[in-house]
């Protein structure tokens, strides 16, 4: 059973093997448990996230509104949202407002990408990527990790 905190309420949902991800709605609010697009999260709700999907990986993007590489990344993050979900739930971090959180994952330059596994780290890089290369990256840490894991 794969568990996913819903991106509306923060609610912890358990779906079902067998049954499509991306048709999932929360039991709690009712509303889809994948948007297709990033969301904003503030250390709390990084934390839920980290702690609450199981076997859904976790893509963050810690970025801050004064960076051009970043704010160029944008678009390009939303789109990798889009192709990834519901097997990746794709986060954003304001590293200006969640200094605390960008320091523990010791974030040394923006954008910086952490991909999460069941609430662990499993892979980082930094510098702006485009969708394609998002979604190439993200993938085949993945696999790495999954065949290291085997």
């Amino acid at each position: 059973m794969t568990q996913v905190v819903c991106p509306h309420c923060g609610g912890a949902n358990r779906l079902p093997e067998g049954r499509d991800p991306a048709a999932g709605r929360c039991g709690r609010c009712h509303q889809p448990l994948f948007t297709g697009a990033p969301l904003d999260v503030d250390d709390a709700g990084l934390g839920r996230h980290l702690k609450g999907n199981r076997d859904v990986a976790v893509l963050l993007d810690v970025w801050a509104p004064w960076c051009g590489p970043c704010v160029s990344m944008a678009p390009n993050f939303a789109a990798a949202a889009r192709t990834l979900e519901p097997e990746v739930r794709l986060l954003k971090l304001n590293a200006d407002i969640e200094q605390a959180a960008s320091a523990r994952l010791g974030v040394s330059g923006i954008p910086a990408l952490f991909l999460f596994l069941d609430g662990r780290e499993i892979a980082r890089t930094a510098g702006a990527r485009s969708a394609p290369q998002l979604i190439d990256w993200t993938r085949q840490a993945l696999a790495a990790h999954r065949a290291a894991q085997a």
